[in-house]
């Protein structure tokens, strides 16, 4: 459904605003245990609608087939060899690439040479525009953000004209849900906090860039064109289409042809340069027969990860790197509350925290941090020790064992387990009688749509929860029943001595 091409978290402009990295999407990335941070709160209703009443001037319908057609024409003259595969319609009307001839396994494809990537050194139309953001030592996320709308506003003259005319207007990802639809219909998901300040992000980058730059060259950076409708739509972009390239030394670009490649969980295949071809190429793993969809891994992300940049959920149980983040939160009502939270503090965390879980189980520090809200006054020696071990900041041995408090760590991971599945059963059974009466028909159909995108998001997390809070119930109860058998035991051997 989507066309992108990369794993990465947001990288804005660490003088300005986000700190987040962009990583690689051809390396599993560590988990990030952090609450984020909202750096921005201008985000309003008024805003979130903006970016799906007011489409930008330029791009096409995501389903554009002349548009791709033309794309791919315009890159042969311009340098891309013969390609084995061709631009098609595919599932529910989207674009991808697909076979024209034999693929083997283990094969070469693409073959896109450095003058048809845009990178941050890509020559610009208007070229005092780009020495400005230069000068001013604009990092590659705002910069590309900024270059795609000063290109797209010079469309006849642009070298890109082919490759922005076949952009969608309005991609799929939860940058263009309104702040009511995210409420409306992820309240019951820990994505929908990400996709606010994912928002919040990119408006309080904007905002930056207004005031430090734009307002001070009015005459390159027109409020007309550049603007927080536009500056989503680029940001739009980049979080589904930008790739990081590990043998151009971790250069971003964004890949023309390359992002009309579809994601599938099955294959682990990833773009990179290619020294010897001197192409952007990725190595297929699987043979292809003419007329199969080919595809790439956008990483090793969860269905909420891929919902939330490219607007996407796989089927529920074929995504094997699925999670679902599970929310915990000390008691304020606990004695030890300052002290927990002092603790928690020195690594960065706060007195709620976000653990992925998968299927197969969840990590050690959630355990860690469990020890540390479920622990008494006389453990407060090891108050810090836990709060090191809950952290990914830090070396400290992870996997800590209080034996003495393990059945109430469980029990409050599992009390916060149900509480989060009874949050997915309440969305999941209003869901059927949602009232999505609207006055377009058009609206209509955007609206059931993002209703079935957050029905298959939820029920793939809550599956995820089912299985922990059965792995939680069958040792809290092996616990306990060892304790019984422990007090017969031990009420044995009294009463024979007696």
């Amino acid at each position: 459904m989507a066309e992108a091409s990369t794993l990465f978290h947001t990288s804005f402009i660490p003088s300005f605003c986000s700190l987040h990295k962009t990583i690689p999407f051809s390396h599993s990335h560590p988990t990030i245990f952090h609450k984020r941070t909202i750096h921005c709160s201008v985000f309003t209703k008024d805003t979130a609608k903006a970016a799906v009443t007011q489409n930008v001037p330029w791009g096409c319908d995501i389903d554009s087939l002349e548009n791709a057609s033309a794309l791919q024409k315009w890159l042969s003259e311009s340098g891309l060899p013969a390609q084995k595969m061709a631009i098609e319609r595919v599932e529910v009307g989207e674009r991808g690439l697909v076979a024209s001839k034999n693929i083997r396994k283990g094969e070469k494809l693409l073959f896109v040479p450095p003058p048809l990537v845009i990178a941050a050194d890509s020559e610009w139309t208007c070229v005092e525009a780009g020495e400005v953001l230069k000068q001013n030592s604009v990092p590659d996320w705002p910069l590309l953000a900024t270059y795609l709308i000063s290109e797209a506003s010079f469309m006849e003259s642009s070298r890109w004209r082919n490759y922005i005319s076949a952009l969608p207007q309005q991609p799929y990802s939860l940058m263009y849900w309104t702040r009511e639809e995210l409420d409306r219909y992820l309240e019951a998901s820990q994505i929908r906090e990400r996709a606010i300040e994912r928002v919040m992000d990119v408006i309080g980058t904007y905002n930056d860039l207004r005031l430090r730059i734009f307002s001070k060259y009015p005459h390159l950076f027109p409020e007309e064109v550049f603007n927080i409708e536009t500056f989503k739509w680029s940001f739009g972009i980049l979080f589904s289409r930008l790739v990081r390239l590990p043998s151009m030394d971790g250069r971003v670009a964004l890949v023309p042809w390359a992002d009309m490649l579809n994601h599938s969980c099955e294959v682990e295949t990833f773009l990179d340069y290619d020294k010897s071809s001197q192409g952007v190429v990725f190595t297929t793993d699987r043979p292809y027969q003419p007329g199969e969809q080919v595809f790439i891994s956008y990483g090793k992300k969860s269905n909420g990860e891929l919902l939330l940049s490219y607007g996407f959920v796989p089927k529920e149980g074929t995504n094997p790197c699925d999670s679902v983040e599970l929310s915990l939160s000390l008691e304020k009502y606990d004695r030890c509350y300052k002290e927990k939270l002092e603790a928690l503090r020195k690594y960065e965390f706060s007195a709620t925290q976000c653990f992925p879980i998968q299927i197969t189980g969840w990590p050690v520090e959630l355990m860690a941090y469990a020890y540390l809200a479920v622990s008494p006054p006389s453990m407060s020696r090891q108050f810090e020790e836990m709060a090191a071990a809950a952290s990914n900041k830090t070396t400290t041995k992870k996997d800590l064992r209080y034996p003495e408090i393990e059945e109430q760590a469980l029990q409050f991971i599992l009390d916060s387990c149900e509480s989060s599945i009874s949050k997915y059963n309440k969305f999941l059974q209003a869901s059927g009688s949602m009232d999505l009466d609207v006055t377009s028909p058009k609206q209509l159909n955007r609206r059931l749509f993002l209703k079935q995108l957050a029905v298959d998001l939820c029920t793939s997390e809550r599956r995820i929860l089912f299985r922990a809070q059965y792995i939680l119930r069958r040792r809290l109860r092996d616990i306990r029943s060892g304790e019984l058998r422990a007090l017969n035991l031990f009420d044995g051997l009294r009463k024979l001595f007696n």
